[in-house]
Order: structure tokens, then sequence, then C-alpha cells
């Protein structure tokens, strides 16, 4: 299959450094397998989400010269897909509706092996039954990722019956990713190692749906100077989409790239022709522990 990769920013906030460094990254492997880069718009949390920011991480993604190849899409406008395939868990028994509160899970850690609820969610207006993936005893999770190697998570041990759809009504991550990259036809999974953890639970419910696994690769996160990933940070600010090259430059060295290959570029144009001629995957720091962050300011250009 051709190579099809993916870029899915959640519109909650503005584009800044560390979401930049997912977008390129993930661009700059599809273009290095001569693939297509997609960007599909994770809308599917309306409490957290910015007004207008979706339209602005699009302008800014603008900007910087990464144009999705296929037309955008929001997953706000794609329920029913969502629908079907819990249905199908339903239906064949791999999930099930859930009343536990957080409450009732503490005792175990927030992981989920039976239901241990002391009466049913009441309905009508208030919090609904969540729906689970039913986790088998022993069911653990090998794959290998394309940067940090083999992997492995005892699923059913470290993270239990996992939510499907959530008690407030909304889809979970996790149902929804796995939907749409099936949906798109994804070959790669190009994210930030935060995810990393999610990985084994997404492929236990592709195996549960009958759908292709595709290969995932994770880059490494970019951190403040407490450590914190950087879009949790007061130090996220916003990227400038006027004046892109620092950035670019930046998230260039993070992924590993020698810098001095980008010299003499002077537009957009020009350092994305010259990054796509340079890289190398190898080259991508093979750790989670996330990066010193590197922000679009004219000091960037000297890290």
């Amino acid at each position: 299959m051709r190579y099809r990769g993916r870029f899915a920013p959640s519109p909650t906030g503005e584009l800044h450094a560390g979401s930049l460094l997912a977008a390129f990254g993930s661009w700059l492997l599809a273009r290095h397998h001569d693939g297509a880069w997609l960007v599909r718009i994770e809308d599917l949390d309306p409490p957290r989400e910015v007004p207008g920011a979706a339209q602005r991480q699009l302008q800014a993604l603008a900007a910087f010269g990464l144009h999705s190849d296929e037309a955008v899409i929001r997953q706000s406008d794609r329920h029913g897909l969502y629908q079907a395939a819990l249905d199908r868990l339903l239906d064949a028994g791999l999930a099930f509706a859930c009343h536990c509160s957080r409450s009732d899970l503490a005792a175990s850690g927030g992981i989920h092996r039976h239901c241990v609820a002391a009466a049913p969610r009441p309905g009508h207006g208030a919090p609904q039954p969540a729906i689970r993936l039913r986790v088998a005893d022993g069911a653990a999770v090998d794959f290998v990722d394309t940067i940090l190697g083999p992997q492995h998570q005892d699923v059913a041990r470290e993270v239990g019956d996992f939510v499907l759809r959530r008690a407030d009504g909304y889809w979970a991550y996790q149902l929804a990713v796995v939907v749409d990259d099936a949906d798109q036809g994804i070959t790669e999974v190009v994210r930030g190692a935060d995810l990393l953890d999610s990985t084994a639970r997404q492929i236990l419910l592709q195996r549960a749906l009958g759908l292709a696994t595709p290969d995932y690769a994770h880059l490494p996160l970019l951190l403040d100077a407490n450590g914190r990933k950087l879009s949790k940070s007061d130090a996220a600010h916003p990227l400038d989409p006027a004046d892109p090259l620092p950035a670019l430059r930046a998230a260039w060295q993070a992924l590993g790239q020698d810098p001095h290959t980008l010299d003499e570029v002077a537009t957009v144009t020009q350092l994305l022709a010259a990054a796509r001629v340079s890289f190398s995957p190898a080259q991508i720091p093979q750790t989670v522990s996330g990066l010193a962050a590197m922000h679009n300011d004219p000091c960037a250009n000297a890290v």
C-alpha cells in the first residue's frame, strides 16, 4: 500500500512548538516515503474546545507550508461511523455498559476489571453508563515502534476495560481514532510520545473490529524547563505564522536533523524542499522523555 500518514490536532488551543514538531515530523516521514499526508481535526470534546481554534490551526499549518493532501475531515462530522463501530462491538459481546464512577474504581487505581458500582446510573439527564471494551484476562500487546523499537503492554493489568463512549455521551479518543485511521487508510501513525501508552489499546480495538493495524512512530516531546509537556505548560507560546522559518528550523533540529542543511534557505518553500531531500528518519531521537523546547523567536536560529 502507498504510505498514508496524518496529523490530527485537537482544537483546544493555538498551534505551538510541540504541535509543530508532530506536524512537521509526520509530514517529513510521509514525504520521505513518497506518500500522502492528511490533516484531521479531532473535535470530539466540546467542553475543552476553544472557539475558532481549529481554523486558526489550519491557517498556521498553511503558513508553515504544511497542506493536507486531501480534504480536511472533522471528527464532529463522523458520529455515524463511531456508532456503527460501537454497535458491532456490543452485538458481538466485546463491549458492555458500565455504571462505575471514578470513585467506584479508586480502590483499583482506576483500572476496571469488573463492575463494582453500587447502583446503576439514574439516566434521564444524569450521566449515562459508559461503554467499555471487554479486555480479556492476560491480554497483552507487543508491537515495534518505527522510532522507539519493541514495545510491550499488559493491557488487562495496566489499563483494564477501557472506555469507548464516555458517561457524558461523548466519544472516547480511543474509538474515534481507530475508526478514523482505518477509514482514511492510514498506514503509519506518527505522533508525540505522550500517546505511546494508547497504542496497545488501539491495537486491541483494531483486532476486535477486524481492522488493519498501521505502523506506529512516536516522536520525542518538547518539554518546558520544569519537564512538563509543552502543551500543558505556560511556556507553550503560540507560533507566529508571520515568521515561520525560526520555528521550522527549531523543529528540524529537535527531530535530530543537521541544522546546517537549512543554512541557505530563505523561504518556507525552500526550507521544505531542502528538508525533504536531507531528512533522515534514523536521526530522530529515540526518547519518550522529551527535549527542551525551542520557540519560534529570532534566537532559535542560533540554537
